[in-house]
């Protein structure tokens, strides 16, 4: 009979599972002085990374910013208008060969946007050697910035593709909304499609991480964190498959603290123990390191229409699964709803806390009204 359960130490494990299986993804940005990768990186990725991330020079050209919470590094190049660039881009090949040596793929750098000013209307040669030399190492996507509407190509683009013609892609992007001479409001362009592209390109091993640093695509999120729901609710199906007794159908509840935590580390959450143990003390049974199996599974049963009690004192396999889902499924909708309304930046842990409670109990009022 397993009466207790130690919330700490399942949510302590739960989170180091989620850090470990989302990782780290890993992009350069390249472009000359005024092409806007600060502005780019800060509609992309959540955080204002460009503002806010802590940078540290691994050439004398390329800066290496991180924030945590994010697992994104971007790998900021410079220079490319410098009289040195030569020696830069010696120090660049030797920075990327060695990371793509490494045998660990979390440090290698595994996507390289070259940004391009649309104005400009003109690559220069340090462009063109630069493509050439990291997609030796990496796919890269050219990036025209700073359009001025989707027809103000006029023919820009395929020239682009012309002369880097290493390039996987060619995207181009206006990263603010703008305000036109006829002072209406222009809409941010193209970023969804470089979104696209780089989660087509970037290691399947990195893409849990870029799908949680980028702020572009909910639906990213959503679709990754559906998957993590049915692989969790296969699991408390499993265990549930025997019959056991009630108290022991408390061995479902580490597999839901886990789908959570996932959850949270796809959505880019910056996740730690006490929120985390908040959140499901909250929404539970109260908060505390030690919960009574009986009360956990109790409450999460309400969550399943016309199921007020355990027949024969065990837990079947189609409940198990069913108030699984359910329990992740609200926890899904509750980030979306409170991503959107953020534009795309995470909320606080409090505003998560009490967003998901209000869901949960919307949820067991309507399962008990059945």
């Amino acid at each position: 009979m397993v009466e207790d359960f130690d919330l700490e130490a399942s949510v302590r494990n739960a989170l180091r599972e989620a850090f470990e299986e989302r990782g780290n993804v890993n992009i350069l940005i390249a472009g000359t002085t005024g092409v806007g990768k600060s502005t780019l990186i800060n509609a992309i990725f959540q955080g204002q990374m460009a503002v806010t991330g802590q940078g540290r020079p691994v050439t004398r050209n390329t800066r290496e910013i991180k924030k945590d919470g994010i697992p994104l590094s971007i790998f900021d190049t410079r220079g490319l208008e410098m009289a040195d660039f030569a020696t830069g881009m010696e120090e660049l090949r030797t920075l990327v060969s060695e990371r793509a040596k490494d045998t660990d793929h979390r440090k290698h750098i595994h996507v390289a946007w070259v940004c391009i000013l649309e104005d400009s209307r003109r690559v220069q040669p340090a462009e063109v050697e630069l493509v050439r030399m990291l997609a030796d190492y990496m796919p890269v996507v050219a990036v025209i910035t700073k359009i001025r509407s989707e027809k103000s190509d006029k023919g820009f683009r395929a020239e682009v593709q012309s002369l880097l013609p290493l390039a996987k892609n060619v995207v181009r992007i206006r990263a603010l909304p703008e305000e036109d001479d006829d002072e209406k409001i222009k809409p941010a362009l193209g970023l969804q499609d470089l979104v696209d592209l780089t989660m087509q390109l970037v290691p399947e091993g990195q893409k849990r991480a870029f799908v949680a640093a980028q702020k572009i695509d909910i639906e990213l999120k959503k679709t990754q964190s559906h998957t993590i729901v049915v692989g969790a609710a296969a699991s408390a199906a499993g265990i549930a498959a025997v019959p056991v007794p009630f108290s022991d159908a408390i061995a479902i509840v580490p597999i839901q603290v886990g789908m959570l935590a996932a959850i949270s580390a796809t959505f880019g959450l910056s996740i730690d123990k006490s929120f985390l143990g908040t959140l499901i003390g909250s929404v539970l049974v109260g908060t505390g390191g030690t919960l009574t199996g009986r009360a956990l599974v109790s409450e999460l049963l309400k969550l399943i229409p016309g199921v007020g009690s355990v027949v024969g004192g065990t837990i079947a396999a189609a409940t198990a699964g069913t108030l699984t889902i359910a329990f992740g499924e609200a926890y899904i909708a509750t980030l979306e709803m409170l991503f959107l309304k953020n534009k795309g930046e995470p909320p606080t842990s409090n505003e998560v806390t009490v967003a998901f409670k209000q869901k949960y109990l919307q949820l067991t009022s309507g399962a008990g009204s059945d």
